[in-house]
């Protein structure tokens, strides 16, 4: 296990209920949602749809340190459209993904490389790095 230097945010969240009609919040009352499994008729979010959103969010902020340290601006209307899928094999559950990420302006090869370079350092990619099939596309 890595050791921590120094622990800059801590995420508390109280969750009741689980996927199918349960909720969480966090301690600030920033978050406040309700959830129902995916598909269903139900009128919250799943789990996979925040980690998407939360992942999404994450990517741009690694891809602004990887353009600033190649000495370039990320566009204004830079985005990420993820896709979480959950998957199953014989009763076993998993994750894939796959982030579209849109650098409108930026030549294809620069585009790549921040995104390439996000990736190496993102937490998320180094969370998900070997337990979940990622794919990264510049569209």
């Amino acid at each position: 296990m890595t050791q921590v230097e120094k622990v800059l945010y801590t995420a508390k969240t109280h969750t009741t209920g689980g996927r199918d009609g349960g909720s969480g919040k966090s301690d600030d009352g920033h978050l406040d949602v309700k959830f129902s499994t995916p598909g269903s008729a139900g009128s919250g979010t799943n789990p996979e749809q925040m980690f998407a959103a939360g992942w999404s969010a994450c990517f741009i902020g690694a891809m602004g340190l990887a353009a600033r340290k190649m000495k370039v601006t990320l566009p204004a209307d830079t985005a990420v459209d993820a896709e979480v899928d959950l998957c199953n094999v014989d009763g076993a559950y998993f994750l894939q993904a796959r982030l579209n990420v849109s650098l409108p302006g930026l030549e294809r090869d620069v585009a790549q490389a921040i995104v390439d370079g996000a990736h190496q350092t993102w937490p998320y990619s180094k969370a998900t790095r070997g337990n979940v099939d990622v794919v990264l596309n510049v569209v």
